[in-house]
């Protein structure tokens, strides 16, 4: 498993389960450190650069610029570090978590504010864009078949 290493430290340090970090990665990148997408998110996790230099600040990683990102150690420590802050942004739910990570954590309270989206204010029933409802079913099946296929 390539980059199972710095994966499984960051997980731990920010108490994620690491198969749901390698699902992120295999969904964002599939595992290409150099990728970056056409809304220009970089490396492992995709990170976007405003993204990257807010959580960059907070971690207090110095000599930060948006290259960074390809850094395979800096970009999954921020995904990581981002995921857990979502984790406790969104009470846990890793549904929500997922949502936001993907369409964000603007439009994810947003869904939660509107019957359409959510009966109780607490859990989303539709995920209005069709690009983050198929980001979040991608990553929960990834995450099924690395917890057969691997023992961490």
């Amino acid at each position: 498993m390539r980059y199972k290493d710095v994966i499984l430290q960051y997980s731990l340090e920010y108490e994620l389960d690491p198969y749901l970090v390698f699902a992120v990665i295999w969904v964002e990148s599939r595992f290409d450190s150099a990728a970056t997408s056409r809304q220009g998110a970089r490396g492992l996790m995709q990170i976007v650069p405003t993204t990257g230099s807010w959580a960059a600040e907070k971690l207090g990683i110095e000599e930060y610029d948006d290259d960074s990102l390809y850094d395979p150690d800096i970009n999954v420590k921020i995904g990581c570090w981002y995921i857990s802050y979502l984790k406790k942004l969104f009470s846990e739910d890793m549904n929500l978590v997922l949502a936001a990570y993907n369409g964000g954590s603007g439009n994810v309270r947003k869904w939660l504010n509107d019957s359409r989206y959510s009966r109780d204010g607490k859990t989303l029933d539709k995920i209005p864009f069709n690009e983050t409802k198929n980001f979040v079913d991608r990553v929960w099946h990834a995450y099924e078949r690395y917890k057969k296929l691997y023992s961490l």
